[in-house]
């Protein structure tokens, strides 16, 4: 039982201190991403782009992140902004942002219309008809960027080989209370190291904070039908472009997503959620994550060697009450 016990506890150091040099590594690789470095002159002009909004719902921070993308300093680019009900609260907010933006080519399309499981995407394909331009951006609601973001994101779009951009991501909390502190530290300190160290391993995932591409290539990959019955649409997009010999290139700016959990349950709930849908594309990779928990295989490595020291106390002094019983 000792011995079991010398293993686990073996296994669960190695386990941890794998994980802190992993983190370290990526903390190191996630330093020197070049934010905001990569000039902006590698276009000679810049192509009319199309970014493609699905709405459901009122979240926090909703109206600030929509405002992040009509504040864009792009010269020519729409926004569709696709919801499925009239009664969706979120139509005012995109009201008055058309109201505050009159300058700008926004759209409001309203269409009930379902073609799948994936309700995101059903809305997008119900935004096809109006898209006027060849370079398209979807972004979820939740997203907040930076003035240049698109800037950015086609001069990425231009660089050789590259089938699909995508951004890195931060939390961006809309309190100060544990929950959102915690929900923020999960996605700054484990997941955006993660990420790049996979991509310094081979690795080019797509993120849905931000999927860019040219009209042609969404074509050649079946168009958004493709992604209809698939929860992950970002992972089965990155997959799809990937198998055109495409890259999945990373724009060099940070994007930052609203945090809205309030209490642990729904904390719990989210990360159970986000756990299943990475598992069911990439169940290697999701179980090879646990390496970004080194806390919890120190933890654990702390548990084993304190029963096994217990138990080694334990035994001892059975093993003298039964000497001792010997020799009265």
């Amino acid at each position: 039982m000792i011995s079991v016990f010398v293993i686990f506890g073996i296994i669960s150091c190695l386990l941890a201190i794998a994980g802190c040099i992993q983190l370290a590594f990526g903390t190191w690789f996630l330093t020197r991403f070049p934010y905001q470095k990569e000039t902006l002159s590698a276009v000679s002009s810049w192509p009319p782009v199309t970014i493609l909004k699905p709405l459901c719902g009122v979240e926090p921070f909703l109206e600030e992140a929509l405002e992040s993308f009509c504040t864009q300093d792009y010269p020519d680019f729409q926004i569709l902004f696709g919801i499925h009900d009239t009664n969706d609260p979120a139509l005012t907010i995109v009201q008055r942002l058309c109201d505050r933006y009159p300058h700008r080519h926004f759209q409001i399309v309203i269409d009930p219309a379902l073609h799948g499981l994936n309700r995101k995407i059903s809305n997008i394909i119900n935004l096809l008809p109006y898209i006027q331009h060849d370079f398209l951006v979807i972004s979820d609601s939740d997203i907040h960027v930076k003035p240049d973001y698109l800037r950015h994101v086609v001069t990425t779009l231009h660089k050789p080989n590259t089938g699909l951009v995508t951004t890195l991501y931060a939390g961006l909390p809309i309190n100060n209370s544990i929950v959102q502190a915690l929900a923020a530290c999960q996605i700054n300190h484990s997941f955006l190291p993660g990420v790049l160290l996979s991509r310094h391993l081979g690795r080019q995932d797509c993120l849905g904070a931000t999927m860019a591409l040219q009209r042609h290539i969404l074509d050649s990959i079946g168009g958004f039908d493709a992604l209809l019955h698939h929860v992950a649409d970002d992972a089965v997009l990155g997959k799809l472009v990937r198998q055109q010999q495409l890259d999945i290139t990373l724009a060099p700016c940070l994007t930052w997503t609203t945090i809205t959990e309030s209490c642990f349950q729904e904390l719990l709930q989210h990360e159970l959620r986000w756990g299943r849908t990475i598992y069911a594309v990439a169940p290697l990779g999701y179980i090879s994550s646990s390496l970004q928990l080194p806390l919890f295989w120190a933890s654990l490595a702390s548990y084993f060697y304190t029963i096994l020291f217990y138990s080694v106390q334990f035994c001892s002094a059975l093993y003298g009450v039964s000497t001792r019983g010997l020799y009265l």
